[in-house]
């Protein structure tokens, strides 16, 4: 009679026919009370009797099914002795019970138990044993599930690693496969719902259409793993933009719909994901008849949902957003008022701490929002606020969920109630938000992609906060949200010796983790990866960056924990307020930020003994302009020859150019009127607002330019008539700094620049391997050797085939001062892996970076392009200049175009030269910038300020002290 049971249960799963389960829990029933107490097979009978009402509850949704499910599995988990071969599948099996009561009620003590009971099962299952891939399957779904509820990354990244491994251990051909690639396929896609990283989402279509085809047809899970798959294509359709995606997921998706019975407990999932299909392609294409048709099959998935369903919230947001969508397209009134009663209810019934009310919050907020745009009825708008913010200041939910809300916030307050004391209280929410988005959990690649979309909002909250006569907030705020990938690994680096003295132990884990993080946020990516080549290097991707999760999860908790418990540590790496960023200014002159945005530019000079940012706005300045002038230049610079070309991986390559003939036509005056632009509307209105004078012993100015003037030569700017000239060299000697606080650390930690043991470690590369031959940089670099041989100054050389990555990097650490005369390399997709060409590779800025030169002081990089950075990366500062002042470098001397061959060795001649004329056995590199500054005028004077010799002097700038 159990056989029969079992054999009923399994047809039932295979055809899906109602009959065949009511028989095999009434027989299964029978065998339970025929079976005497302390019967040796009893647990077996009860766990069967257990899956039956397991999987009846699948079909029916019944809640009481899965109630007497648990109830039974428990009472054979019970009567099982330890070290049963049986116990594991048990245990499995209860805890997958567990995992259905969760899912029907979203009760979260159910997923921890389901988890630790599974953990269990995993633990006493024997190696090789036939039912281990089954419970790393069931073990990394429940994983799967609790990170839907609460939204924790590292229950993702278990889950991913779990079913990874369940496929692996899988036979090809088992029955069970397909079902296993389904929810890995499905881990692959909750965690891009969440990291928005492509490579996971084409995992997941990638894994899903494998699981399909190995479903014969007919079998009860074919329309399971075709409505997954269809939401896959969606899910990426609506990253993408691709609408073939979108017909394909509506495609899918109604066949798995056509496939599945009346009354099916799935059934209600099924119609959601078509209608969510149906509206996005709608948003797309504007075709009237696909929201009609994703409202109607939203309202039928509310109404199969029964009241009490974990799932009834999510349902409902849907189909308000489906009205809300045909209320925007048509004004139709009575679509947006049942959206937000829809959608009000889908907020009350989502519990306090679900991930998923902050997008409830966020589409309630967004109804109001278009009823107002319709209406212009300000209550409607306080709404729409109101539930903007509750989302945005939400303790749990995805950040960048959050992020969106807050934004959101933040902008119609700026426009509806600009004096509203709640318009910086929104705009510091979302900035706050923005390192929480690109976090340490992800590659620096990964972080570097996501920042594209988002790293500029900073400068509108700055605007914002300049517009409030609020400079100090314009300043934390440009702080925070500006070079977070540099700022994080500042953080990864921060000088411990204080805590140390409290609690060395602490100091030691936070230092231990820091390193773990560094190496591995360096790690590739998997988009430059490509897709495994075997399920071996899918486990080992997913184990690498789940281990990675957990390294950034426990690095959070110590940082926690340092600022909790140890005295004085209470804002340890906290945002700095403005008080703690105008302290270490440097008292040689000005910090310059100037904030480049689309309503307004402002600049904000932070000076030694003022205890606030003195704020200048630029009214004859604008984002356009800047925009315009950029272009220009970058069109002046292709035209002469001197902007980069890409190698066949994609990477800019720089390198020294002969100058191409002066022309007739516009282009030099191009230029000039490019540098003439920036002192009329920027520098010049700066000087005068500071009561900058002319004098012969120059101050410094560190300039901090953002959105697209931080690719413009502010160093330069100035008129250049050959009779009647001024320009910013007739008032400062200028130099650039990424951010302030990159800035005040290296005043802060001032050494002692003259420094008789540092010396000069110079790399001169004249043939590099497979790229252009540069013959100056040996003149260039002999000429230097021979001038510290006339001081005695302590110099290594390493010319062609001796300038090894190895070597130079030995020479790195033992010399503080660098200078490197070769190719250099910019990498857009992932700026780390930018570097300089030795004679076996390129030496890269990660590999840089890792050495943590403490004692490094001056870097001059006789390379092309190293200060040019990319331009979708504006407030990043993605270049090698910027990477060699994180590596350590107290001060680098770079380039914003390619140089000239000839030029070259004149300009490194003459700035160290400034800087041996002290005498002494050393270089002194505290006056690296005016050192530039010597070596640029001389150049001027020998070329003047013709239309070509512009290009050939602006391009050299300084960074750092």
């Amino acid at each position: 009679m159990n056989d029969l049971g079992c054999l009923l249960g399994q047809k039932f799963e295979a055809t899906g026919v109602q009959s065949d389960i009511e028989e095999a829990i009434k027989t299964l029933r029978e065998v339970v009370s025929l079976t005497p107490s302390g019967h040796a097979d009893l647990p077996v009978y009860l766990n069967n009797l257990g899956n039956s009402f397991g999987r009846r509850f699948e079909r029916t949704g019944d809640l009481p099914d899965i109630g007497k499910a648990i109830a039974i599995k428990e009472r054979a988990v019970d009567l099982t002795p330890p070290g049963h071969a049986n116990l594991p599948g048990y245990l499995n099996n209860l805890g997958n019970s567990f995992d259905r009561h969760f899912e029907r009620t979203g009760d979260l003590p159910d997923s921890d138990k389901a988890i630790a009971i599974k953990e269990r099962a995993v633990e006493l299952t024997p190696p090789g044993h036939a039912d281990l891939p089954s419970i790393l399957n069931n073990l990394g779904s429940s994983f799967h599930r609790r990170f839907e509820r609460i939204g924790d990354p590292p229950d993702i990244g278990k889950a991913i690693a779990i079913k990874e491994r369940a496929v692996k251990l899988t036979p090809p051909g088992h029955a069970d496969l397909p079902s296993i690639l389904n929810n890995l396929g499905n881990s692959f896609d909750r965690r891009f719902e969440r990291t928005g990283d492509l490579p996971d989402i084409g995992k997941a279509i990638a894994i899903k259409e494998r699981a399909v085809e190995l479903t014969p047809p007919g079998h009860a899970d074919l329309p399971s793993f075709l409505s997954n798959l269809g939401s896959s294509f969606q899910s990426r359709f609506e990253r993408t933009g691709d609408l073939p995606d979108s017909d394909k997921a509506i495609a899918i998706i109604g066949r798995a719909v056509k496939l599945t019975p009346p009354g099916h407990a799935d059934l209600p999932a099924r119609f959601t994901n078509l209608g969510n299909s149906l509206q996005s392609r709608f948003e797309r294409t504007g075709d009237l008849s696909d929201i009609g048709k994703a409202i109607a099959i939203n309202e039928r998935a509310v109404e199969l949902t029964p009241t009490g369903h974990a799932d009834l919230p999510a349902r409902l947001n849907n189909l308000g957003n489906s009205l809300r969508c045909r209320f925007e397209q048509t004004g139709d009134l009575p679509d947006i008022g049942k959206a937000i009663a829809i959608i009000e209810r889908a907020v009350e019934l989502t519990p306090p701490g679900h991930a998923d009310l902050p997008a409830h919050l966020t589409n309630l907020g967004n109804s109001f929002h278009s009823r107002f745009d319709k209406t212009q009825s300000f209550d409607d708008l306080n709404e729409a606020l109101s539930y903007y913010k509750r989302a945005g200041t939400s303790p749990a939910g995805p950040p960048s969920v959050k992020f969106d809300a807050a934004k959101t916030w933040a902008i119609l307050l700026h426009i509806h109630f600009p004096a509203s004391p709640e318009t910086l209280l929104a705009f510091e929410t979302a900035v706050r938000l923005v390192p929480v988005i690109a976090g340490l959990e992800q590659t620096v690649q990964h972080r570097h992609s996501t920042l594209h979309s988002i790293s500029t909002f900073t400068l509108s909250a700055a605007a914002t906060a300049c517009y409030s006569e609020r400079p100090d907030k314009a300043l934390e705020w440009l702080e925070q949200g500006r070079c977070l990938v540099w700022s994080q690994l500042h953080h990864l680096r921060t000088p411990l010796d204080d805590l140390r003295v409290f609690n060395s132990s602490l100091s030691d884990r936070y230092s231990d983790l820091s390193k773990a993080l560094e190496v591995a946020g360096s790690r590739t990516s998997g988009s430059a990866m490509g897709p495994p080549t075997s399920i071996a290097d899918g486990v080992s991707a997913a184990e690498e960056a789940l281990s990675h999760v957990k390294l950034a999860a426990e690095w959070d908790s110590v940082l926690t924990t340092i600022r909790t418990t140890v005295p004085g540590f209470e804002n340890f790496l906290m945002p700095p307020p403005c008080s703690s960023l105008l302290q270490n200014l440097p008292d040689t002159g000005p910090i310059i930020i100037i904030n480049v945005q689309k309503y307004r530019c402002d600049a904000l000079a932070l000076m030694a003994g003022l205890d606030e940012p003195f704020h200048i706005p630029l009214p004859c300045f604008s984002f356009e302009k800047a925009e315009t002038l950029r272009t220009d230049l970058t069109g002046l610079l292709k035209s002469f020859g001197m902007r980069v070309r890409e190698d066949a991986q994609g990477s800019e390559i720089g390198q020294h150019r002969k100058p191409r003939q002066a022309r007739t036509g516009p282009h030099g005056e191009t230029l000039a009127s490019i540098l003439a632009t920036l002192w009329i509307d920027v520098v010049k209105p700066i000087l005068d607002a500071l009561a900058f004078p002319s004098s012969s012993e120059l101050p410094r100015i560190w300039w901090c330019a953002t959105g697209p003037l931080a690719f413009l030569p502010l160093h330069a700017a100035g008129i250049y008539d050959n009779g009647d000239s001024e320009t910013i060299f007739d008032y400062a000697v200028s130099s650039y700094t990424p951010t302030v606080t990159s800035l005040t650390s290296r005043v802060k930690n001032a050494r002692t620049a003259l420094d008789d043991a540092s010396g000069l470690f110079m790399v001169s590369q004249p043939d590099t391997p497979g790229l252009s031959r540069i013959p100056a940089t040996m003149e260039e670099v002999r000429g230097i050797q021979a001038q510290l041989a006339s001081c005695g100054v302590r110099e290594l050389m390493l010319e062609g085939s001796a300038a090894t990555i190895e070597v130079g990097l030995r020479g790195m650490e033992n010399y503080n001062n660098v200078h490197f005369a070769c190719h250099g390399s910019q990498d857009k997709d992932d700026p780390l892996q930018s570097g300089f060409h030795f004679h076996d590779g390129p030496l890269s800025l990660s590999t840089i970076i890792k050495k943590n030169l403490k004692n490094a002081n001056l870097a001059f990089l006789s390379a092309c392009q190293t200060s040019a950075g990319e331009e979708k990366l504006s407030e990043e500062a993605v270049h090698l200049v910027a990477g060699m002042l994180a590596a350590g470098y107290r001060g680098v001397v770079g380039t914003m175009w390619s140089i000239s061959d000839t030029q070259a060795p004149e300009v490194a001649k003459d700035f160290y030269e400034y800087l041996l004329a002290g005498g002494g056995a050393g270089i002194d590199t505290s006056r690296a910038s005016y050192a530039l500054h010597h070596a640029i005028q001389k150049l001027r004077r020998r070329s003047g300020n013709s239309k070509h010799s512009l290009l050939t002097w602006v391009p050299y700038v300084h960074f750092g002290v």
